[in-house]
């Protein structure tokens, strides 16, 4: 692999910044000064080294973040905080990005990548895997609302959602308000308030609690986030 490129994917800057960098004799292989940037560096095998620190090569990053009400599932944005500005100078890249979206005021589990194939494995409803959805609802939800969203609903009266599985975990009549969770294999604009609004109620709180088999770490408050480890990627692969 070139030295440009090795450098440019672990995030030390951009092909043109780090092609400076090696000019400038920064960059040492082996304990060696390397001035070109064309020069072959076996990526496993060879220590390189900027300014005393050794670099370890990593293509692909997966962060797992608990993402707060009032941001937004975008790299960035003119007016709101982005779930790319909560990370850390240390492990902002500029090739992250969210796989998918939360709206701005849901909670919960997202992934933070730069693996545009992880991305899409997760994301298309060929694949189905797996979102489940924790949600507060205005109203009463019934054993026909779980059958309605079994059978796929026509949100909006124009667009058609996939079957989807509904659990009604508790219910007051008194206060007219619902918890249920919600399975999903996909993800259209705003479907779960929008799946909800079909059978004529109204979701007040929303919080994405899985994706795969992986749950949402209970000791990840809100606006914290963390690299995942190998096994965690394999829950979340996992249908």
């Amino acid at each position: 692999m070139r030295l440009d490129k090795f450098l440019a994917d672990i995030g030390l800057g951009s092909r043109k910044e780090v092609k400076g960098l090696i000019k400038n004799g920064l960059i040492t292989v082996n304990g060696n000064c390397i001035k070109s940037d064309k020069y072959q560096v076996k990526e496993t095998e060879d220590t390189v080294m900027y300014l005393d620190e050794s670099l370890h090569y990593q293509k692909d990053f997966y962060y797992i973040l608990n993402k707060p009400a009032g941001v937004v599932s975008a790299t960035q944005d003119n007016h709101d905080q982005t779930v790319i500005d909560l990370l850390s100078d240390e492990d902002f890249r500029e090739d992250l990005f969210p796989v998918g979206r939360l709206d701005k005021d849901t909670e919960g589990l997202l992934i933070l990548t730069n693996d545009g194939q992880f991305s899409h494995q997760l994301l298309s409803p060929k694949k189905h895997v797996e979102k489940e959805y924790l949600a507060e609802v205005k109203g009463v939800m019934t054993k026909a609302d779980v059958s309605a969203f079994a059978e796929g609903l026509l949100i909006d009266g124009e667009e058609q959602t996939l079957p989807a599985k509904l659990f009604i975990d508790s219910v007051d009549e008194k206060t007219n308000t619902s918890r249920i969770r919600l399975i999903l294999h996909e993800g259209k604009f705003h479907q779960v308030k929008r799946m909800v609004k079909a059978v004529g109620k109204e979701v007040t709180y929303l919080k994405r609690i899985r994706m795969g088999n992986f749950l949402l770490p209970e000791d990840l408050i809100l606006g914290e986030y963390r690299q995942m480890t190998p096994d965690e990627l394999a829950q979340v692969r996992s249908k």
